[in-house]
């Protein structure tokens, strides 16, 4: 365990980036200023969040604030999974092998397509005419 009291981490997913400090407390996160709970709407979005903490029974041990920006709210969220679970870490090394058999510590890679010039999309193409 580190002797700092502060434990940041940076996740990132798509065009989300996420800043994330973690301190010893009482549980409560906040993202962007606001509670969590008025800034993702989905339970299921809140409970991505929270799985490195609920994964690692770190659940209730920490102050999280979060400060994200970029892409929209479900990129944001995998962002601020990926930047829990890399604070996790600095606060608690041990915890690095079972963050990653989980894979809360792969950096998704998946990201929007470029459009390509002469094309309608990244992939569709303007109708073909033969004649």
């Amino acid at each position: 365990m580190a002797e700092s009291s502060e434990f940041w981490g940076t996740g990132r997913r798509k065009t989300s980036v996420a800043r994330v400090k973690l301190q010893p407390g009482t549980g409560k996160i906040l993202v962007n200023r606001r509670p969590i709970e008025a800034y993702f709407p989905s339970e299921v979005l809140r409970a991505e969040v929270r799985q490195p903490l609920a994964f690692t029974e770190n659940e209730g041990k920490f102050d999280i604030v979060v400060n994200a920006q970029g892409g929209g709210i479900h990129s944001q969220a995998g962002a601020a999974r990926l930047g829990i679970s890399r604070a996790l870490i600095l606060f608690d090394p041990e915890l690095r092998p079972r963050l990653r058999q989980s894979d809360f510590l792969t950096r998704d890679p998946r990201a929007k397509e470029r459009k390509k010039y002469g094309q309608k999309g990244a992939r569709k193409r303007f109708q073909f005419s033969k004649r």
